[in-house]
């Protein structure tokens, strides 16, 4: 029977999001709060089967294109000098795709803790960090897990004092928002409200719950599109029901809402059911 590794693949939210230009190389030159969540999904490997093999419920691989699980695994292992042996991965999916929340970008970053813990348990974290920067931007992150300030491409990393406890409210709407758009109206216009990062940063070096939940800011909801009015709605909604603060996460179109009182965040996510999927979650420290 074969020996199956299992890891949890926890979202992220992002508390702050900023946007400082458009780079050289064609990427966008980031600086965002960011903060893993304890709403996850859970990634399976085990060794066998031809080439690699990745399952998931709803998912076709694509023709003739490599899936970013093995696009990692592949540089996991070239990182190591040997050849990659056969591996079959399975995921199943709790965090919403196209939501914001990292859930692609986590399911990779399990993926490569569970390589590291079968193939390299001495592999040092920021070595992991880097081979999923070959991978994608905001993976280091994801990795790493934690409170952490992200800049650059999202893959120059600081560790932040953690987010003090609460609870944290998610709602998705029933609709993507292509992140591309997003990118372009924000370079084609001069951004007005920017959100405040050095208040954030103190509020969470002074454990300030209400000061850093006050300058939850994402310079996306300034370039938002008036199809996607829902987001500030939801927003509305989660404020009105007792949030600290609320803000969209990433380039949306979840939102989120920060209680201190898990009896107020069970109640805000009853009023956001009829506005999309609602889930409730705590913040999470480094991932191991």
């Amino acid at each position: 029977m074969k020996r199956t590794f299992r890891r949890e693949a926890p979202a992220k939210i992002n508390l702050a999001l900023d946007i400082l230009g458009k780079r050289p190389d064609g990427y966008h030159e980031l600086r965002s709060v960011m903060q893993t969540v304890s709403l996850c999904d859970s990634v399976e490997l085990a060794e066998g089967g031809e080439g690699f093999t990745l399952s998931m419920a709803g998912f076709t691989p694509p023709e003739g294109k490599k899936t970013l699980e093995q696009r990692a695994a592949e540089a996991f292992f070239a990182r190591l000098g040997r050849e990659m042996p056969p591996l079959t991965v399975a995921i199943t999916k709790r965090t919403p795709a196209y939501a914001g929340l990292g859930g692609g970008s986590a399911d990779v970053a399990a993926l490569l803790r569970l390589l590291r813990d079968r193939y390299a348990p001495e592999m040092e974290d920021t070595t992991l960090e880097s081979i999923g920067a070959e991978v994608g931007s905001d993976m280091p992150f994801c990795v790493r897990g934690g409170t952490a300030l992200a800049e650059g491409r999202g893959e120059i990393l600081t560790d932040l004092p953690p987010l003090p406890d609460c609870w944290i409210v998610l709602c998705k709407p029933p609709f993507p928002i292509p992140t591309p758009t997003l990118f372009a109206r924000a370079d084609s216009i001069a951004i007005r409200r920017r959100p405040d990062i050095p208040g954030m940063l103190e509020a969470l070096e002074n454990r300030d719950l209400e000061g850093g939940a006050a300058r939850i800011g994402n310079v996306f909801e300034e370039v938002l599109p008036p199809e996607f009015s829902a987001v500030f709605t939801i927003r509305d909604t989660l404020l009105a029901a007792g949030a600290l603060g609320a803000g969209m996460s990433g380039s949306g179109p979840t939102v989120f809402g920060i209680f201190r009182e898990e009896f107020a965040a069970w109640e805000a996510r009853k009023r956001t059911l009829p506005q999309g999927e609602s889930y409730v979650a705590k913040p999470l420290g480094k991932l191991s």
